[in-house]
């Protein structure tokens, strides 16, 4: 983690997941996980209030001492929240992209998810820079510059508020690293990484799973 956006981000912290598995279509009981999380969220006497959570008011913050409109870049589960607010429902992708948008909408906290085999070299969490940009996952090219951006030694690659293309998780994937960003400090990580890896384990054929803090 690059010490120049711990200094203006301190509560960062990531709990971070790999894992050897699959990525088929989601069963049956995964399905009704989501729509179950859905609900719940819609449920509430006031839905619109969960948009308040600590976890997405901390990310909100961070997007804004790093000079980045937070009303404009939203983090990837406030995006999430709002679509279920909305009634759109939360996509249903495959098994490893459903369990992590359940992840996130659950922990409040967004999640950044790659396919191992298109990372090169070691990965570093910094402040994106002026002219980085890649194309995010269903949408138009991310200006980088002042989000928190996941780089790897060809660039930057994921973010909090979408990640990119290259390292996306097809049904060929194999390998991933998931990483839950939380912009308020470790509390709760614990539970989430570990709840991520028992879902790999259900729905997705994880094996090898090994999870990490990291502040």
């Amino acid at each position: 983690m690059d010490e120049t956006l711990k200094a203006k981000c301190p509560g960062i912290t990531l709990g971070c997941i790999t894992a050897l598995l699959g990525a088929p279509a989601s069963p049956q009981v995964l399905i009704a996980e989501l729509n179950n999380c859905e609900q719940s969220v819609l449920r509430l006497p006031e839905p619109r209030a969960v948009l308040e959570s600590p976890q997405i008011l901390a990310t909100r913050a961070a997007y804004k001492a790093l000079g980045k409109d937070p009303a404009r870049y939203r983090g990837s589960a406030e995006a999430l929240i709002r679509r279920v607010i909305a009634g759109k429902g939360l996509p249903r992708i495959n098994s490893v992209v459903d369990i992590i948008n359940l992840v996130s909408v659950k922990s409040r906290l967004s999640i950044g998810l790659y396919d191992l085999a298109h990372v090169s070299g070691d990965i570093l969490f910094r402040v994106g820079r002026a002219g980085e940009t890649y194309k995010g996952i269903g949408k138009y090219d991310l200006n980088l510059e002042g989000l928190p951006v996941f780089c790897d030694t060809l660039g930057p690659h994921g973010s909090p508020t979408s990640d990119s293309e290259r390292t996306m998780v097809t049904s060929e994937t194999r390998n991933v690293l998931a990483v839950i960003i939380s912009f308020g400090g470790k509390e709760g990580l614990d539970h989430w990484t570990q709840r991520m890896s028992e879902l790999f384990a259900q729905h997705a054929s994880g094996t090898d799973c090994e999870t990490q803090i990291i502040t």
